[in-house]
Parts: structure tokens; sequence; C-alpha cells
């Protein structure tokens, strides 16, 4: 959804002729799977990460347009709603130190936006959710000024027909409806991207929707929304509520949300986009001038322009990407379960653990999609949203013949998941030195049964102790969290709580 997309009205005709140009895109697609035109293997992974603006009081501030310009890099770009920022970082090849140098670049652009954002008096906050994001923050009049976002507003908003509805029943009870998309740019996520071949691509995608659920596990972040505690990680409920272009009789009949774990394990890259086009109509009937069945032809790389566009409408928490670089087209499975934060530190610790994971279950002689039914990976995916580190899974018991059994998180990662991710590292060529410390923050994190979300749950709770109102605990949570986050410790290491008032005199 990067592309420039220029608003305007599309007639009955525009549809029908986008559905027929989608068509040929896929059959093109399958065309490059079977002629084996995709660049060779490289090893490449890419991370973006989506950012808060708040004050110093940890209220939203609805300033990306101020920021990106005094900012001025391609690096960052604006994301769905005015307090939103998105960094994207340069694709690296998985080896050596990859994940040092990932932090090392991280830590400069996030410190050199802050400042930049400093001169309008705000500042970054890389968080799941903003705590202390109101409704009244989440209306079409903030989305950002680009004419992508209003023109997927207006195209979701008439598809569905009528007010969205958020019913997330968690800790607490939050419902409430909205005229727009809005409430979805409350999610701030970490894309990690992995490059693929095609005969990998399908076995890479089976074992990140595997791994989705320890990620959510280990990486939750996401508690309150709205002045409400609700799932550990709320980011996929509101995602899926908040673009549901679903009335309730097209759920009742078991039409699928845009928003999507999916249904089954894959065989192939083509399975995804064939879904894309069976089950999800277009929302931005924008043809491009190419005609892709031609380019092949003529030995020429298509953009697959439309195919493109349409799968950036369609939100899978593992998507699959074509793109092209250099001048040859490529695959890539991009992971989207994770939210921002805490800090850089945890980040790339979660990608670590993310991508030495999906190695090695991917190599497994018998990979756990052959053992775990797709039902119960989909399950646990929830459970790790409502439960976080707390959360208990269904996973294949070990042994040949030995079916499946309910294990904890915590059990799962530290005994079974995170040898799985060392050797993953190992098999890409990570050194030690960087293995060992980011998957040593993973298992702190199961040693001390902590995550951000945790940590913000247990903050806000304490600060409701101490006599603040709930509006005041969030926002004190919220400062008190970005603190520590421009620390730079872990959040296994941050102590709960707000720090004690000094003494005047």
């Amino acid at each position: 959804m990067g592309e420039k997309v220029v608003a305007g009205q599309f007639d009955l005709s525009d549809r029908q002729r986008y559905r027929e140009k989608l068509q040929k895109c896929l059959t093109g697609l399958e065309r490059l799977l079977r002629e084996k035109r995709f660049d060779r293997p490289k090893n490449l992974m890419g991370v973006e990460i989506e950012l808060n603006l708040a004050g110093p009081d940890g209220m939203p501030k609805m300033l990306n347009g101020q920021v990106l310009e005094r900012i001025a890099s391609r690096d960052f770009q604006t994301e769905l709603a005015m307090f939103n920022l998105e960094v994207n970082i340069a694709p690296h090849r998985l080896g050596g130190r990859v994940f040092d140098r990932l932090a090392e670049e991280l830590r400069t652009s996030l410190a050199y936006a802050d400042r930049k954002a400093g001169e309008v008096d705000a500042g970054i906050v890389m968080i799941g959710i903003l705590p202390t994001l109101d409704r009244d923050d989440l209306v079409s009049s903030n989305l950002s000024e680009a004419d992508r976002y209003t023109l997927l507003n207006d195209q979701i908003v008439a598809a569905r027909g009528e007010d969205f509805r958020l019913d997330i029943d968690g800790v607490e009870h939050l419902v409430c409806t909205s005229k727009s998309i809005v409430p979805e740019a409350a999610c701030t996520s970490v894309q990690l991207h992995l490059q693929v071949t095609p005969a990998r691509f399908a076995d890479v995608w089976n074992a990140a929707q595997a791994a989705s659920a320890a990620q959510i596990a280990m990486g939750a972040n996401s508690p309150f929304l709205f002045g409400h505690e609700l799932w550990r990680e709320s980011r996929p409920p509101l995602f899926l509520q908040s673009t549901d272009t679903r009335p309730p009789e097209l759920q009742a009949q078991g039409v699928r949300p845009r928003t999507w774990f999916g249904e089954r394990w894959i065989s192939s890259a083509y399975d995804l986009f064939e879904e894309n086009l069976r089950y999800f109509p277009a929302l931005l009937p924008i043809c491009d001038d190419e005609e892709p069945l031609e380019v092949i032809e003529a030995g020429g790389v298509p953009r697959l322009g439309e195919l493109v566009l349409h799968n950036g409408t369609i939100y899978r928490w593992n998507r699959p990407v074509y793109g092209i670089a250099d001048g040859l087209p490529h695959l890539r499975v991009e992971n989207r379960v994770l939210p921002a934060g805490p800090t850089i530190t945890d980040v790339i610790a979660n990608a670590a653990f993310y991508y030495g994971l999906v190695r090695a279950l991917a190599e497994e002689s018998r990979p756990v999609w052959t053992r775990l039914p797709f039902a119960a990976a989909e399950a646990n995916f929830d459970a790790a949203c409502r439960y976080g580190i707390d959360a208990r899974f269904v996973w294949p018991r070990r042994g040949r013949y030995a079916g499946t059994g309910e294990v904890d998180a915590v059990t799962l990662v530290r005994d079974e998941l995170l040898p799985l991710a060392a050797a993953g590292l190992d098999a890409w060529g990570v050194e030690a030195a960087d293995r060992d410390l980011y998957l040593g923050v993973i298992e702190e994190r199961c040693r001390r049964r902590v995550n951000g979300a945790s940590w913000q749950a247990a903050t806000f709770h304490r600060a409701l102790e101490q006599g603040l109102s709930r509006e005041a605990a969030l926002a004190a949570t919220t400062r008190r969290y970005a603190e520590l986050m421009h620390g730079g410790e872990p959040v296994h290491t941050w102590p709960v709580g707000l720090p004690e008032p000094v003494p005047l005199g």
C-alpha cells in the first residue's frame, strides 16, 4: 500500500476490468513460478516499525506531517493517522553480527527522529497501542494527508455500509462504534520481511503461522485501548473489527474477514494469491497500463501492479509479497504479528527469535504443520493475544506417534522453541555473540514472566493503588514507559510502578 494512489471515483466497469487484470496477473505469477524466473536465494531480511507521536504529557500528537518535514529522510514515511510514522530499515543479509548492526541503525534513526519531533514538542513512542488514545483521537479528520488513506477509508466504509462495531471482551469489556477505519491506526506493529525462493516459500509461511502464537506470547505489548484493559495483545481483534467490511449478516454466513489468520496450511505461494482473488472483492480497483502476460512473452519482468495492490488490502498476519529488485522478481514472507516496542533491544530480540525459529521449523524432517491442525494454530494465536505470556497452547508432543498436548507458553518457548531458534540462527550463519545476546532476552522474559504488556498492566494497577484516576494512571504509565523505552534497557529489567516523587527542600 505504499504506492501513490490518486483519489477518485470508480464506475461499474472499473471493478470488472480490475478483476480481469487481477486474473491476468495471477496467470502471470503462475507462469513465473513454473518457469523458475525468480531471484536466487540471498538470505535477505528487512524490518519496518510503526511509531507513535506523543507529547511530554503522554498524550498523542497529530503532527506527523510536521515531524516528517523536519526528519527529511526517505526512511521515514506517513502511516494511517497523524500520530503515526513508519521507519523502514534497508534489507540486510542474515548472518554474522546482523542483529547488532540492525540495533545500531535503529538507535541512530530513532534518536534522530525523536530529536526532530522534539522541535514541535513531541516525541517518538514505540508501543503496540498508545494507552492514552481516546475515541476522539481516532476520527476521519485525523487521517494522514495522503489520498490513499482517504480512498481506502472511503472504500472500506462503502463496502461495510454501516458503522464499524468494536466489541473486545478482555480483562474489561469495550463496546463502541466508529464511522471510519481510523481506529486501525491505534495498532502499531513491527513487520519482519524474509526473502525466500518459491520452492521454500510454503514451508517458511507455514512455519511462520505456527510460530506466530509464541511470538505474541513473548512480545505482547498492547493491553489498553480507549481507557479499557483488554487483551494482552489487543491489536489483532482491533485490526479485525476496524477493517471489517462484513455486516453481521455476512459474518453469520462465514464470509472471510479481510484481517485474516487463514484457514489452511499451503503448498505454494500461489495458494495465497489465488485465495485473495477468490475470496476478497477489490477495494481499490485501480488498473495499471501494463499487460503482464505480454511483458512475460517479451522476456521481461511484470510489475503485477493490480495483484500487489489487492494483496495490500488483505491483512494476513503472515502476508505473501511479490516484488522486483535489480530487475529480478522475488517473493517475501511479511510477518506482521508483533507490536512495536518496548525497546530497540526487545524488537531485535523478537526478530532474532522469529528468524531463527522459522528457519528451524521450516527445515524439520517432520514439520510442525504436519502434526498440528491448522485450527489449533489459529486457536494458539488467539490464546496468545488474550493472555500473552500466561497463554497455554496445543502443540505436538515429542516422539513419533505422540499426538498433541497442552503446554504453557513459557515452558514451550524455554524448553523447545528457544533451542530451535538457536539452531536456526546457527544455520543462517549468525555469530554466537548475537545469537546468545538476543535469544537471552527472550529467555529472561520467560524466567521472569514479563513482557511489555505485563509491565504496562502492572504499572497501571500500581498507579491506581496510589490513588490516581484511570486517565491519570494511563498517562503516567505512558510517560514512564517512554522514559524507560528511551533508556534502552530491555523490558524484563524495568521496575514496575512509577518513580517515587523527589522530595522538595
